[in-house]
C-alpha cells in the first residue's frame, strides 16, 4: 500500500544522510518530494535516481528566501505541500568548551545556530500557509542530544535542545490545523559535517571507531544506519499519526533506560 500516493513532501537536507533515506521512503511509498540542499552533487544523483518524483533546490537553509523559492518549485509542480521535514543540520564534532578561542567559539555559535534552528524557523515558516491548506504536518529532525549531554559539544547540544522547543512550540500554536512531532535519532553512521570554525579543536574519528563508540553507548548496542530511523518519519507523516503532536519519537537504541552502569 502507498500510504503517500498524492502527498507532496518538502524536505531540507536531503542530498545525503538521513534525508536522503527519508526521500527515498516517501517516494517508495508514492509521495512526492522537493529537496532544499547545498550539495549540487548530492542533489543531481537524486535526480538521476528518482525523475520526476523528485524536485531538486540548490540553495541555503539560512537563507529564507530559499525556502520560499522551495515552497514555490513544489506547490507549482505538485499543486499543493502536505508534510515538512525540518533535517538539514551540523554538527560540532564534540568539541570541548574549555578549549575553544572565544572567536572560534561565537563564530561556531553563529554558524551552527543559523542552519540547525533558524533554517527550521524559515522552514516552518515559509511552507506554514500551504501546511494550512492541506491540513499537513511538520517533522523535525532531532536528536538523543536535545535531551542528554555528550551528544555532541555544547554548540550542537543546545542546538538540539532549541529545536525541541521550537517544536513543541509550534504544535501548540498550530493545533488543530496543523501537527507538529520530532525523530530524534541517536548516534548514526552519517557524514554529519562539522563547522569549520571547531575543526582545528576536535579529531575526526574513522567509520569503524564511531561504530564502536555508537554501540557502547545504546543499550541495543548498535550502531545505527540512516535506514533505521525511516520508520518514525513515516508514522508519524501519515495519517495513522492523527493524533499525535507535540511529541519526539526516540529512534536511539534505548538511551533513555542506560541506567547507572
Amino acid at each position: 500500500m502507498e500510504r503517500f500516493s498524492g502527498k507532496s513532501i518538502y524536505l531540507t537536507g536531503g542530498a545525503s544522510g538521513i534525508g536522503r533515506a527519508v526521500t527515498g521512503a516517501f517516494i517508495k511509498e508514492g509521495g512526492t518530494v522537493t529537496i532544499l540542499d547545498r550539495s549540487a552533487a548530492g542533489l543531481k544523483e537524486l535526480k538521476q535516481q528518482f525523475g520526476e518524483a523528485v524536485q531538486c533546490i540548490e540553495g541555503d537553509v539560512t537563507i529564507y528566501e530559499d525556502h520560499v523559492r522551495s515552497v514555490q518549485t513544489a506547490v507549482e509542480t505538485y499543486g499543493k505541500i502536505d508534510i515538512f521535514v525540518a533535517n538539514a543540520g551540523v554538527f560540532d564534532g564534540f568539541a570541548k568548551f574549555e578549549n575553544v578561542t572565544p572567536e572560534a567559539m561565537s563564530a561556531a555559535y553563529d554558524l551552527l545556530f543559523n542552519i540547525n534552528v533558524k533554517g527550521y524557523f524559515y522552514g516552518s515558516k515559509a511552507s506554514l500557509a500551504e501546511l494550512r491548506k492541506s491540513s499537513g504536518n511538520m517533522i523535525f529532525t532531532v536528536s538523543g542530544a536535545g535531551f542528554y549531554p555528550d551528544g555532541g559539544g555544547v554548540w550542537y547540544t543546545a542546538s538540539k535542545h532549541a529545536q525541541i522547543g521550537l517544536m513543541r512550540q509550534l504544535a501548540f500554536e498550530l493545533a488543530p490545523a496543523i501537527r507538529v512531532n520530532a525523530v530524534a535519532p541517536g548516534g548514526t553512521l552519517t557524514a554529519l559535517h562539522v563547522v569549520p570554525p571547531l575543526q582545528p579543536f576536535v579529531t575526526i574519528a574513522d567509520k569503524e571507531m564511531k561504530a564502536k563508540s555508537i554501540k557502547k553507548r545504546n543499550p541495543l548496542q548498535i550502531a545505527m544506519s540512516s535506514e533505521d530511523h525511516i520508520g518514525a518519519y513515516l508514522l508519524l507523516a501519515s495519517d495513522q499519526a492523527r493524533a499525535i503532536t507535540g511529541e519526539v519519537i526516540s529512534s536511539d537504541g534505548g538511551l533513555a533506560i542506560r541506567g547507572l552502569g
